[in-house]
Formats: C-alpha cells, sequence, structure tokens
C-alpha cells in the first residue's frame, strides 16, 4: 500500500470512530479510548494534565512482598509489577479510563488491516546509567520477550500475537512491528497492560535487582530482598522532574500487618488491598480510597473433556445457582460488578451490554440437571487457592449447588501447590475437573480470550475447545473500528453464555489506599504505582 493510500485508510478509520460517536453509540471516554489505540491526533484525544510545583519529601508505601526475584522477564505478581514499575517505562502506560498514554512512544498507526504497527520512538531518553535509549533497545526488549526460549510471562500476550524477530528497527526513532495476525489492540500488547514490557537496554543479560536500570523518573537507592526497597529521584530525566527526593517500599508477609501500620501512621500509601481483611481501612476517615473500575476476577472452570462436565447443561446448572448481586454486595462491599461467565467486563467499551444477565434460578438449574439424566445430583470437588476472597467464595459456590443436589468438597491449596508448574499435567490448577483462578485487569480481553478459553490456550483449564469459539476470537481480535469489536464480542459473549466452560460472576475494583495529606499517587488496576506526582 503507498503512502497516500495509507492516509486515506487511517482517516477512514478516524471516521467510522468518529461516527459511532456522533451517532451516541460510544461516549466520550470510549472516543479517547480508541483514539489512543489507534494513534489519532492528541489534540483530538486530549492532553496530559499539568502537574503541580514543587518538590521534597520521602513517600512510604506498604505492598506485599515480591513473591520471587525482580526480573522483568518472569516477574508476575503484584509485589513484582510494582517494583518493575518504579524504574522502568513503557512505551505507553494504560489509564484508569483503559486510554493509552504516550510515555516512551509518542505515537503509534496501524497499517490497512491492523498486520503491521509503527511506533515512533521518543528522543532524549536515557537509561539511568547513562546510555541513550533508541529504537533498538526496544526491538531488542520486545524480541526477548517474545523468545520463547527466554521463558517470559509476556508470552501469554504474544503468542500467535508476535513472534521473535517481528518487532523490527526502522532507524533510530522508529520501530515496526510485523504481526503474526492482525490486532486491532496491539498497542495494549507493549504498555503497561503487558506488565513484563518496561523497556530494557539491548545488551540486557539478567540482573536487574543490581541496578535496576531503567529509564524513569526515580532511580534505585538501595533493594534488600524480602525487605524493603528505597528510589531517589532522577534529576537527568527526560520529562518533568519527580516531586518527591524519595520513595520508600515496606514488604509486609501480610494485609493484616499492612492494616495496622497504615492505622499506625506509619506508611503514607497502601498499594492494594483486598476488601476482605481491610474493613477497618475503608471505614477510616483518615484515610482515602482510590478505587479504579477494573477486570480483575475469579474464574470458575469446569472440564469440558470429563464427565459430567461434558455435558453444557450441567455447567449451566451451576452458574444458575450463584446470585452475583449478593456476592458483589456481600464479598466486596459493593466494589465489584456484576459478571456474566465471560472476559468481557463492563469496564471494556466493546462488552455488548443487550446480552442477557444470567441470573440465580434454581427451578431452571434443577430442570438442567434432570434433563442431563443427574436428577439426584452428583458429587465433586473444587480444587483452588488460598488467596483474597476466594476461600469464602468457595464455600459459596459449596453451599449453593447443594441446593440442587450437587455434593462439593474443597480443596483449598497454597497458591504455589495449586499453580503448580503451570503447564498441564504438573498443576492442580489446570488438571483439577473443577477450579478457581485469580486473572488480574487488563486494558482489552484479548489475552484472556485465547489462553484461557482458546483451543490451544496455555492456560485452559476447562479444556474448552470450540472452532466457532476460535474463530469469533480471531475475528474480534483483528477488528480496527468500534462497530466490528462490538459485533464480534456480543457473538463471543451469547456463545460463552451458551456453553459456560467458565464461571466468571464478578470484576472487583482496584483498592489502593493513601493518607488524607497526601495527593497525586496514580496506581493502576495492572499493579504499577506511579509516584512521581506525589505530595503530601
Amino acid at each position: 500500500m503507498n503512502i497516500d493510500a495509507f492516509r486515506r485508510h487511517s482517516t477512514a478509520i478516524e471516521n467510522a470512530v468518529l461516527d459511532e460517536y456522533r451517532e451516541g453509540r460510544i461516549g466520550r471516554r470510549d472516543l479517547l479510548r480508541y483514539a489512543s489505540v489507534l494513534g489519532m491526533p492528541l489534540p483530538l484525544i486530549g492532553a496530559a494534565p499539568a502537574r503541580a510545583a514543587g518538590k521534597g519529601g520521602t513517600v512510604t508505601v506498604g505492598m506485599t512482598v515480591p513473591s520471587g526475584q525482580i526480573d522483568p522477564l518472569t516477574v508476575a505478581d503484584t509485589g513484582g509489577i510494582c517494583m518493575l514499575s518504579q524504574t522502568g517505562e513503557y512505551l505507553a502506560v494504560s489509564g484508569p479510563d483503559l486510554r493509552l498514554q504516550p510515555v516512551l512512544a509518542e505515537s503509534w498507526k496501524p497499517n490497512e488491516d491492523g498486520s503491521v504497527w509503527t511506533f515512533k520512538i521518543r528522543a532524549g531518553v536515557k537509561f539511568h546509567d547513562g546510555r541513550v535509549m533508541t529504537a533498538a533497545d526496544v526491538v531488542a526488549t520486545i524480541d526477548r520477550l517474545a523468545d520463547p526460549a527466554n521463558g517470559s510471562v509476556a508470552l501469554s500476550a504474544f503468542a500467535g500475537v508476535l513472534s521473535k524477530g517481528g518487532s523490527r528497527q526502522i532507524d533510530d526513532r522508529t520501530v515496526e512491528f510485523h504481526l503474526d495476525a492482525p490486532n486491532g489492540s496491539f498497542p495494549y500488547l507493549v504498555s503497561s497492560d503487558n506488565y513484563n514490557a518496561i523497556i530494557l537496554p539491548a545488551d540486557y543479560a539478567g540482573g536487574f535487582e543490581a541496578n535496576f536500570n531503567g529509564t524513569g523518573p526515580f532511580r534505585l537507592e538501595k533493594f534488600t530482598p524480602k525487605a524493603r526497597a528505597s528510589f531517589v529521584r532522577n534529576d537527568d530525566y527526560w520529562g518533568d522532574k519527580a516531586i518527591p527526593d524519595r520513595t520508600l517500599f515496606i514488604f509486609y508477609d501480610s494485609i493484616q500487618a499492612q492494616v495496622l501500620a497504615m492505622q499506625g501512621g506509619q506508611l503514607d500509601v497502601l498499594l492494594h488491598v483486598p476488601v476482605q481483611g481491610s474493613q477497618a481501612l475503608l471505614a477510616d476517615p483518615n484515610l482515602d480510597i482510590v478505587t479504579l473500575r477494573s477486570s480483575a476476577h475469579e474464574e470458575l472452570h469446569m472440564r469440558t473433556d470429563k464427565p459430567p462436565f461434558t455435558d453444557k447443561r450441567v455447567r449451566q446448572a451451576i452458574a444458575l445457582c450463584l446470585n452475583r448481586e449478593n456476592l458483589v454486595k456481600g464479598l466486596f462491599r459493593g466494589m465489584a460488578a456484576r459478571g456474566n461467565d465471560s472476559p468481557f467486563a463492563p469496564v471494556f467499551p466493546a462488552t455488548d451490554p443487550t446480552v442477557p444477565q444470567r441470573e440465580e434460578d434454581f427451578r431452571q438449574a434443577r430442570e438442567l440437571l434432570a434433563a442431563a439424566g443427574l436428577a439426584g445430583g452428583f458429587k465433586a470437588t473444587l480444587t483452588t487457592e488460598r488467596f483474597q476472597e476466594i476461600p469464602d467464595y468457595a464455600v459459596v459456590i459449596q453451599n449453593a449447588v447443594r441446593k440442587i443436589g450437587i455434593d462439593l468438597t474443597l480443596n483449598v491449596e497454597d497458591q504455589s501447590a495449586y499453580y503448580g508448574r503451570a503447564t498441564f499435567g504438573q498443576s492442580d490448577w489446570l488438571d483439577s475437573d473443577m477450579g478457581i483462578e485469580d486473572y488480574a485487569h487488563r486494558g482489552v480481553p484479548n489475552t484472556l480470550l485465547t489462553a484461557t478459553l482458546g483451543s490451544n490456550g496455555a492456560f485452559n483449564a476447562a479444556h474448552f475447545k470450540n472452532p466457532e469459539y476460535d474463530r469469533l476470537v480471531a475475528t474480534y481480535i483483528a477488528a480496527l473500528d468500534p462497530a466490528a469489536q462490538r459485533d464480534a464480542a456480543g457473538r463471543i459473549q451469547r456463545l460463552l453464555l451458551d456453553e459456560t466452560p467458565v464461571i466468571v460472576a464478578y470484576f472487583f475494583d482496584w483498592l489502593s489506599i493513601t493518607a488524607k495529606r497526601i495527593t497525586g499517587v496514580r496506581p493502576t488496576a495492572t499493579g504499577q504505582l506511579f509516584l512521581d506526582q506525589a505530595r503530601g
């Protein structure tokens, strides 16, 4: 396609988005979000808010202990993600409204079908060791994450989307990503949404904990594994300098210890708190709650390849036993949204709100079991993890399905035992007949759709294989305009509501806590914490 044809095509896509907005099918928030993904001009999508002047002080944060080594390739826990974001930066950041904000990339554009994305890289950026960042560093970073030989956690996002060698340097400030298949939401996969994707020097060979060498507004002062970390202002930062002189992170083994430290005035910020165990903080008038709508959820899977769950009527019956409104009120004090048994959360603009909401219906559930030849019920084991509200949720499920004759035994394990090696045949999570697993927030549902439910998905604990589903997901992922995305999303939602390989009963909000005197703290629902604008 020549440059004039490319420009005409880009204009057509932008006009389609604007038409959706003018005709009332999407609101201003969704307009901004779609515009940011497609790289539409910044005057249209709005500039970043201005920053207040002033510097000084130390901001002290309490958080859970990172579960392992802080390695950008393998970090997958909230504590580790937060640590990466203290000195590392992304090409873009997915904001609370799911709008992508440019950071190390100034702009991006797709080709005519979304199979090639061109990113313009910011000039004048330096790593903390003094080297200038170029497109070569971006290519090496993304190639490293996309290489199966490295065992990167980011492979769950890149599998089938971007292969090693697909990232190409055009010049010092331009990168082209040549995708395995068209993808209308690709910028999210190289943003903070893919939390491993901080940009590192091209020659990075490990040992991140030794220096935390990134490009961000803070640089490492000291890191003590399992105990604490501190960072100081980077006065050679490419953008506005950080307001705090220093940040201090204290690691805690339990939420109870964090609650006590926050109540005792030892902390300014808590990175993240669950509702269960944090009620005292949520009711404290001296504290502020930062609440972010999210797509984070727990997923109840049922093995579609093993009886009795081979019959979708059995799976539907179990789903009909849950009162989702009561779960939102009881487990989350209203700080959650009802789920409808698919990864399409209400926060996603593409989610089709016309799909009927599944409600509690014991009469229909009993009829479905009887039709499946199980009028007398059956026995099964639900295996899950000891994490946040999940054990309580498992008890709710156990009590609910008892009303239709299902005798459910609970097997609640430590997280390490439940997830095991996270591969089929070596994981209670992936091998159990029924299980509940936690899924973190994403700005787009793509990875959840492919990895957890795709026929070849690495995390397909339900062992769900449906060619029509795979086809619809490919259509959704390739779509560039909002109308096409919404149409495919609605079809996927209806298919999953019928098949019910998994139950998604709720999507819970991300909660951070700050002292009243502290302002400018910016968490993300993915686990990053940005403190450069904090003051108090």
